[in-house]
């Protein structure tokens, strides 16, 4: 195994000994980045994800318990929250790409989480910043003032700014401290065992803090934690290798739009056609002249432009008063004129979106997985001995198979892989993803199955069971795992898949922005999972409120059937996509 390891660039930590003793050394000086930053990014990761799930996890039990804010409000608040912080990242990663790099976001970000953690401790522990307790046959609790809601939607709120600058800007800060694409496909990896291992910890250990001792022993561990993974960071500083902020990326893409518009009379194939001759095409300044917006010098750009969306070729066409005329290189009317570069940017970008919007449906079907096994767990018998496993620790077994699978890709999967295929890289991007598609179809009817098997007891027991939502199955809860393992394997594949690719496949300008495309994906989701269970509620009889007198299945096979269309418009965009930097 450490014989594959380390034909894959010494990419795995445990066999990457000696750069983890020092930093490599390049004429005399010390090369930035390696797996020498590997411990510090660790530890930020590993923090960062516990202290965020110790204040997420718990939030709809502390709004109702501390709060005294009805269970319906707190679970909609709770589903805001989650959403916000799921879509947060996506604006912290476009700050990163346009001004100030990923390294600085990350740290500010960490710091925000502290804060965070912070005020939920001082909500928990300052008697005024909470009403106050229940009395024992109260009919009514003393509802939270507005200056109450107010600190603690503050600390909410930081909370989600520590999202946006430290959740993906973690993944692509890493992946910019190495060379290899196999360096960097063992570190998204990685991040992604981190990523869940965190959420399992802080979704166990830390609510059960909270729970069963107080709550601000729970809120204080975890601002501790966020703490100890904001000094790991800067610890690393002098380690990093800090990519320079490009500007914004999208300035380049709107002005290749505008300028394609402007231009759309003009005869892009005889424009073609006489690129071989004299200068038709622009190219940016010559070599050792920068562009804000990051193109490339004309000896490594001097190409011409690829044939697809060949419409957006006229945007980089010199036309009269383009250019100056004493310097073919420097732009008059940069709304008019785009080099290739950009043009080329923008083509990958809409290259990859096909492929992108193919995963909305698998975080659709996993939010609606997640969301509904709570409610079958409580309808199921969860005893365990003497011991009942709480109805909401059954999604934790989803993070654990995603970092039991992610473990056994990586450390068995994938070496065996390269024996069978004669030392050859691993899977394509493209090949894992599908790999998750597949096992997401599984796992929905492994579901349905299991609500089938669930409905089936009930129905054993005659329409007094059926009638009354209390009544649970004799059924395990136990069963609840299988369809976890399936979804938990697959978002194994396709999750580190997709941020791989995105990253190697953007333009340089776009990189954070590519890892928060993973972020868009899981909003998404998130949203149209609710969307979806509505409108089936309208249309439909299969989800009253009593889910003994449900038709759950029938909504597993519905999405089991639209994840399996999905994964057929999947294969057809994979096998017309053509990599542009694979392996690079």
């Amino acid at each position: 195994m450490e014989e594959e390891r380390s034909r894959a660039g010494g990419a795995a930590v445990a066999v990457d000994g000696e750069s983890l003793r020092r930093p490599e050394e390049e004429g005399g000086r010390r090369k930035k980045g390696g797996w020498i930053t590997f411990p510090f990014m660790a530890v930020s990761l590993l923090a960062f994800g516990l202290s965020s799930a110790g204040a997420m996890g718990n939030l709809v039990v502390y709004l109702v318990k501390e709060y005294h804010v009805p269970s319906v409000d707190a679970a909609q608040i709770s589903t805001i929250v989650s959403g916000c912080i799921s879509v947060a990242p996506v604006a912290g990663a476009i700050v990163a790409d346009a001004f100030f790099g990923c390294f600085p976001v990350v740290a500010v970000a960490m710091v925000f989480s502290v804060l965070a953690l912070v005020v939920f401790t001082l909500t928990a522990s300052v008697r005024g910043l909470r009403p106050a307790a229940c009395v024992p046959g109260a009919t009514a609790c003393e509802a939270a003032t507005a200056g109450q809601m107010a600190v603690l939607y503050a600390g909410v709120f930081l909370l989600c700014v520590s999202s946006a600058g430290a959740r993906f800007n973690q993944a692509t800060m890493g992946a910019d401290q190495f060379d290899a694409a196999a360096d960097r496909d063992v570190f998204f990896n990685w991040y992604f065992i981190f990523f869940y291992g965190s959420a399992v910890l802080g979704s166990t250990v830390l609510v059960y803090v909270q729970d069963a001792v107080s709550w601000e022993l729970g809120f204080g561990l975890a601002a501790t934690i966020a703490a100890a993974g904001l000094a790991a960071l800067l610890l690393g500083a002098r380690y990093y290798r800090r990519p320079a902020a490009r500007g914004s990326p999208f300035t380049g893409i709107a002005r290749v739009v505008v300028a394609a518009a402007r231009k759309r009379k003009i005869d892009v194939a005889a424009a073609a056609a006489a690129a071989s001759g004299d200068l038709k095409f622009y190219y940016g300044p010559r070599s050792g002249d920068g562009d804000d917006d990051g193109g490339k010098p004309s000896d490594d750009n001097n190409f011409a432009p690829s044939d697809s969306f060949s419409f957006l070729n006229r945007a980089a066409v010199i036309t009269d008063g383009d250019v100056d005329a004493a310097d073919a290189a420097a732009p008059l009317r940069p709304w008019r004129v785009c080099t290739v570069r950009q043009v080329e940017d923008l083509k990958a970008v809409l290259r990859i979106l096909p492929l992108w919007s193919s995963s909305i449906f698998l975080s659709i079907s996993i939010g609606v997985q997640l969301n509904f096994t709570v409610l079958q767990a409580l309808a199921m018998d969860r005893a365990i001995g003497r011991f009942h496993v709480p109805a909401a620790s059954m999604v934790v077994s989803s993070f654990v198979a995603v970092v039991v699978s992610l473990g056994l890709i990586d450390r068995a999967l994938l070496p065996l892989w390269r024996a069978l295929t004669g030392g050859r890289r691993a899977p394509t991007p493209l090949q894992r993803i599908g790999v998750g598609h597949v096992l997401t179809v599984l796992s929905m009817a492994a579901s349905a199955a299991v609500e089938r098997r669930r409905l089936a007891t009930v129905r054993a027991h005659g329409e007094a069971a059926r009638d009354d939502p209390a009544w649970v199955s004799p059924l395990p809860a136990a069963w609840l795992v299988l369809p976890f393992a399936l979804s938990g394997a697959g978002e194994a594949f396709h999750f580190p898949a997709q941020v791989t690719l995105y990253y190697q496949e953007f333009p340089p300008s776009l990189k954070n922005t590519a890892s928060g495309m993973v972020a868009m994906i899981v909003a998404l989701g998130f949203y149209l999972s609710t969307a979806l269970v509505d409108a089936v509620r309208r249309a439909t009889a299969w989800l009253p409120d009593n889910m003994n007198a449900s038709r759950l299945e029938n909504l597993y096979w519905l999405l089991a059937v639209l994840v399996a269309i999905n994964f057929g418009y999947y294969l057809a965009c994979a096998k017309l996509y053509k990599y542009q930097n694979f392996g690079k």
